[in-house]
């Protein structure tokens, strides 16, 4: 490391221990950027990208985003969530995803909202590509291609998607291609 790129990261430390923020947000950031210029002129001139690579790399809790935000908050609510070997997982799944969704819009948790619905397309998107996998056997596809649909269907409407999931499972044509769900 150059002279002057550690004296470099030494004055975005200083200056940061200076302001006394305990995380890091944007704002926060483009504050310490404007900091830096305003007591070192062209010497403390630096972007806000770097400025985060080295806070980071100091150990300091950085946040970029409200979707950071959300899955720090509520990691433990999102982990493990996304299940779909057999049609009973799925519903659970659906049903942990429904739950959340209902819990963060109560409490006005937009970002949470958010990486909710983006967990539901990722699930939807992972069915349909192994639905369409040659390599795996029919039957398999078929579940894919049904738990793809669920998911679909949830993220359209997800006030009724549970009412017409059980009118669904007692179509003849599921019980034709499916058969009952059973619990593991």
């Amino acid at each position: 490391m150059t002279d002057a790129l550690k004296h470099k990261k030494d004055m975005i430390l200083d200056a940061a221990r200076d302001l006394g923020v305990q995380k890091w947000t944007v704002a926060e950031i483009d504050q310490l950027r404007r900091k830096l210029l305003a007591d070192h002129g062209e010497t403390g001139k630096t972007g806000n990208d770097y400025i985060a690579d080295v806070l980071k790399g100091a150990g300091w809790k950085i946040q970029l985003t409200d979707r950071e935000e959300a899955e720090e908050r509520f990691e433990e609510e999102f982990e493990d969530i996304l299940h779909f070997k057999t049609l009973y997982d799925a519903e659970v799944s659906l049903t942990r995803l429904d739950e959340l969704l209902r819990r963060f819009r109560v409490h006005g948790e937009r970002a949470a909202v958010g990486r909710v619905l983006e967990i539901a397309r990722l699930g939807k998107r992972r069915a349909e590509m192994i639905s369409r996998n040659r390599k795996v056997e029919e039957q398999k596809r078929k579940e894919k291609k049904e738990i793809a649909e669920w998911f679909r269907i949830w993220l359209e409407a997800p006030d009724t998607f549970f009412d017409w999931l059980e009118v669904r499972k007692a179509s003849p044509e599921f019980h034709a291609t499916f058969g009952e769900i059973e619990e593991e």
